[in-house]
């Protein structure tokens, strides 16, 4: 009864348009209240427990990073070095957004935060390509979900506190699938152009400047991923500290190089880092009692007899499990939806074989195509915002790049060498 009650109350207050933290955190509390013995103050102590971790701090100084790339030109810088690999191609702006999207990547950790930062440079100059709007938002909405697949990750960081493994192994593990993403929206665009006539002709103007020199304007802005990356997977400093490093050279690079970074961009660069990680914090803190009363409520213990139950094949039990998170990522954020379901699925997919490398991997793709597909999709509400199209019209012409992104999941899912192979490379 106990558990039935929780989920009703949790489902009430999302369809009720009640922000996600306070659903999580009041079908939490109502639940003890009413239906066990517990003290409610459990709550509030295991959601100050959940966020003690040193690891957690990385979360804010990525986010901040993100803000402080997009505000100090670095972020325009990263496009127009990916223009000069594709300037020529038909379909040679929807590339350059999804190249973008991935050098963003290695910067901000964020889905959300990479639409905003490459969709407001990009899309205005696809629609001077004559590239239909709502398409264009589309490319630039999947493009994004490669924010939290590149290292570094905030997913992951955070699948990492949750269950013990590796951060740094997380991080060399997304780099191959992410790449694999950015590779096959860009086949995707190219063929999607050609068949619509959409970038033929190139005439976007960047300036006229050489190969040569727009690497050099962009050198400083390509060494960020360089340095924080490199200073990972070197052992100079762990992800957390990696976070603030970025900071610094955002700050450097910014203020000394590009002198582009104000008083004013800084402040609002603060601002935006502390309205997103207080929304992230106080979820995580939610659902991390509410993750607590399913624990005590047996529930991962149950649920994993019950996929048991159904079937003895694996793939079969790996596809309910990837269905399932697919439809989640539809209703609840990547954060939440992690913090809850991972202590479920983990008796489940270790059961199957699975490390908890590759899983930390495909769970985050999967519940990254959430990002993109309506009603929650955050990327689609970003997306709205800049361009002003609704999220009805931006997911009409997402749908079939939806469909190419499961196809990406699932090859993720069952050929686990393209998920483990640099790891097993740089932790020999």
């Amino acid at each position: 009864m106990s558990l039935v009650a929780l989920f009703v109350l949790l489902f009430i207050a999302i369809f009720a348009t009640v922000p996600i933290g306070i659903s999580l955190g009041g079908a939490t509390i109502l639940t003890m209240d009413w239906f066990t013995s517990m003290d409610t103050v459990v709550s509030a102590q295991l959601g100050i427990t959940g966020l003690d971790s040193f690891t957690l701090i990385a979360i804010p100084y990525f986010i901040l990073a993100g803000e402080l790339m997009s505000t100090g030109g670095i972020s325009r810088r990263i496009v127009n070095m990916a223009h000069c690999f594709v300037k020529n191609l038909v379909g040679g702006l929807a590339i350059i957004t999804t190249f973008a999207c991935t050098f963003f990547a290695a910067i901000s950790g964020s889905g959300p935060a990479t639409v905003s930062a490459i969709g407001s440079m990009m899309i205005p100059e696809m629609e001077k390509e004559k590239y239909d709007k709502a398409w264009a938002t589309a490319i630039t909405c999947c493009g994004g979900i490669i924010g939290v697949i590149i290292p570094p990750s905030i997913p992951f960081v955070l699948f990492g506190v949750i269950t013990g493994c590796s951060i740094g192994e997380l991080f060399v593990a997304g780099v191959v699938p992410g790449l694999l993403i950015c590779a096959v929206l860009c086949l995707y665009s190219f063929f999607a152009c050609k068949k619509n006539s959409y970038g033929v002709e190139v005439t976007t103007d960047r300036g006229h400047m050489s190969t040569w020199a727009t690497f050099k304007d962009s050198f400083a802005a390509l060494m960020t991923p360089l340095i924080i990356l490199g200073g990972i997977y070197a052992g100079i400093f762990t992800p957390t500290e990696a976070a603030i490093v970025a900071n610094v050279w955002a700050l450097i690079a910014g203020k000394f190089i590009y002198k582009e970074l104000t008083w004013k961009t800084l402040k609002t660069a603060l601002k935006n880092t502390a309205l997103t990680t207080s929304s992230c914090l106080f979820t995580i803190a939610c659902a991390t009692s509410f993750g607590y009363l399913l624990t005590t409520l047996q529930v991962p213990a149950k649920f994993a007899s019950f996929m048991m139950g159904l079937t003895s094949n694996k793939y079969l039990i790996m596809l309910m499990l990837l269905a399932f998170l697919l439809v989640i990522g539809c209703f609840m954020d990547n954060i939440t939806s992690m913090t809850i379901l991972t202590p479920i699925f983990v008796p489940i997919v270790t059961g199957l074989g699975y490390s908890l490398t590759h899983f930390g991997v495909f769970m985050t793709v999967a519940l990254a195509i959430g990002f993109v597909t309506p009603p929650y999709g955050a990327n689609l509400f970003v997306a709205s915002g800049i361009t002003g199209l609704s999220v009805t019209q931006i997911s009409k012409k997402i749908l079939p790049m939806i469909g190419v992104l499961i196809l990406c999941l699932l090859v993720i899912t069952f050929v686990p060498q393209i998920t483990m192979w640099l790891p097993s490379v740089a932790y020999k």
